[in-house]
């Protein structure tokens, strides 16, 4: 569920986010129930595991629409009794006061975009809360909720290792089961971009990142966060169960503007992508139905791409079994054979009758490795 609307848009944000003076809470609303409407009855009924409020800033969404929205979803799907719900909320004071009405919508999981313990990184990075309301917001997201998540970015200009080793180890003091670090990258058409590209700040260079990543591994370790993906940190059993279907490459269905899908028809798989902006897409949904854009069948090499690049951000893996049941292909078909004997031999991969796993040392060069390896 996409609600794309923030207070204000990060420096380094490249997600479909839009500030809007004033948000048009019922027309949204109404606009998302009846897309999910018209998907659930396309799909039928199907086991539903999780629910996902994303953006944007879905916090910013009235409590009445999120419950609206999880009770139509139940009753349009066989919920799972131990149903994921997850919101992500950011640690403003006014947003940090709707959390008990979220849980009483139905949400059970929170997910905070803190980002740092730093004031001074704060600023740099755009956000619009302090390190104080950051911890504030933690401690009453602990208080309501049995799961907690929250996001950190680090490789910030000049972070030095024992720097971010400080805050890591405070942000997990403070943690409760499940952590996302990532690391400062610059994306397309970002207020960073443009101020990288002029030499307003400069980035660690790439060995400086490992050595952060490194350390991040560790840190989260000694604090009983186990690396199960790339950027993403959980003890044992907490993983995100959404975050895990996209990334074992299952079908789950995106609704809101620019929501992308996976979904399983018949014997085709679609690529679904909804209208970004918000007022054509609400448009579109309530002419038609829904706001699609375009719904791809995959062939069985896009399809074995797609699972590629996506599960070997996984420290578990591919499944042979499952990619095979998923594409229609085997994964050597789909891999350079010369880049994959020496990514064996580097020992940056792993490979079996079972699996295909990146190795730590082949997560730390994942992007390199895919580029090459992936036909």
């Amino acid at each position: 569920m996409h609600w794309p609307f923030c207070l204000a848009k990060c420096p380094y944000c490249d997600f479909n986010s839009h500030v809007r003076e004033t948000i048009p809470q019922e027309r949204f609303a109404s606009a998302l129930r009846k897309e999910l409407a018209h998907d659930a009855a396309r799909t039928g009924r199907r086991p539903l595991r999780s629910i996902f409020f994303g953006g944007g800033t879905p916090s910013l969404m009235d409590p009445e629409t999120v419950a609206a929205l999880i009770e139509d979803a139940s009753r349009y799907f066989d919920a799972e009794p131990d149903l994921e719900i997850t919101l992500e909320a950011n640690p403003t004071s006014v947003e940090r006061a709707k959390l008990a009405s979220f849980r009483e919508a139905g949400v059970n999981r929170i997910s905070l975009g803190i980002q740092s313990l730093d004031d001074a990184s704060l600023r740099f990075l755009g956000r619009e809360h302090s390190a104080s309301q950051a911890i504030a917001a933690l401690e009453t997201a602990r208080s309501l909720f049995a799961r907690v998540s929250f996001d950190l970015i680090y490789a910030r200009p000049g972070q030095s290792l024992s720097e971010w080793s400080g805050e890591l180890d405070r942000a997990l003091s403070l943690a409760s089961d499940h952590l996302s670090l990532y690391q400062l990258t610059i994306e397309q058409g970002t207020k960073f971009e443009a101020l990288y590209r002029q030499g307003r700040f400069h980035l660690p260079d790439d060995e400086q990142a490992a050595r952060l990543y490194e350390r991040t591994a560790d840190i989260a370790g000694r604090h009983g966060l186990l690396p199960y993906e790339i950027s993403n940190y959980a003890r044992p059993g907490a993983e995100s169960r959404h975050n895990l279907t996209y990334w074992r490459y299952q079908d789950y269905i995106g609704i809101g503007p620019g929501a992308h899908g996976r979904l399983t028809i018949g014997d085709d798989l679609l690529a679904i992508r909804r209208h970004r902006a918000p007022e054509p897409w609400a448009g579109r949904v309530e002419q038609g139905g829904c706001g699609s854009t375009e719904e791809i069948p995959l062939s069985a090499e896009e399809r074995g791409r797609e699972a590629l690049l996506m599960g070997l951000r996984l420290t578990e893996g591919i499944s042979c079994a499952a990619f095979r049941t998923r594409t229609s292909r085997e994964i050597g078909e789909c891999l350079d054979p010369r880049i994959l004997d020496a990514a064996l031999e580097e020992g940056y991969l792993t490979f079996d009758r079972e699996r295909l796993i990146a190795t730590r040392e082949g997560r730390l060069r994942l992007e390199a490795l895919l580029s090459a390896l992936v036909l």
